[in-house]
């Protein structure tokens, strides 16, 4: 039997308003058979609605390494400048980054991956901004991701 090439949603866990036309969703996914937590932006519109390119995977390594750190945050943001809180490798080239970052007046938890290749070296443009008002809840989805992405 062939096996999928495509990311194969399992469970919903999740949803984070953003706008009133966009959300951040929490999901568990499958691919090639290995199982991922996710974090995409999902819009609402006229002409569209759906999940965008916005959007992160995270594996149980990941998982394991960032629901820590993220636990140890005060309820309410202290920063006063971009703070970097994690950076774990994902693969050659590529590392996830945690940071809690200022925006437009906006304190919020950036996942983000950080390339660093010959062809370019930055931030890309897999990632999400998640407002820091729903700390609690992005905690509480990422342990359901965990739980769920431990392999048996």
């Amino acid at each position: 039997m062939a096996e999928a090439k495509e990311f194969k949603p399992l469970k919903e866990l999740g949803a984070v308003a953003l706008s009133e036309t966009s959300e951040l969703k929490f999901y568990v996914d499958e691919y090639k058979g290995h199982r991922y937590g996710s974090i995409r932006t999902f819009v609402k519109g006229d002409a569209y609605s759906g999940p965008t390119k916005a959007g992160v995977t995270l594996n149980q390594r990941i998982l394991d390494e960032a629901i820590p750190v993220l636990e140890k945050l005060p309820a309410q943001p202290t920063a006063s400048e971009d703070q970097e809180l994690l950076r774990v490798p994902k693969k050659t080239g590529v590392e996830f980054v945690v940071r809690v970052t200022l925006y437009k007046e906006t304190v919020g938890i950036d996942l983000r991956e950080w390339v660093d290749e010959p062809e370019y070296k930055g931030w890309s443009k897999k990632g999400v901004r998640v407002p820091y008002r729903e700390l609690a809840a992005m905690i509480g989805y990422l342990r359901q991701m965990r739980d769920l992405v431990v392999k048996p």
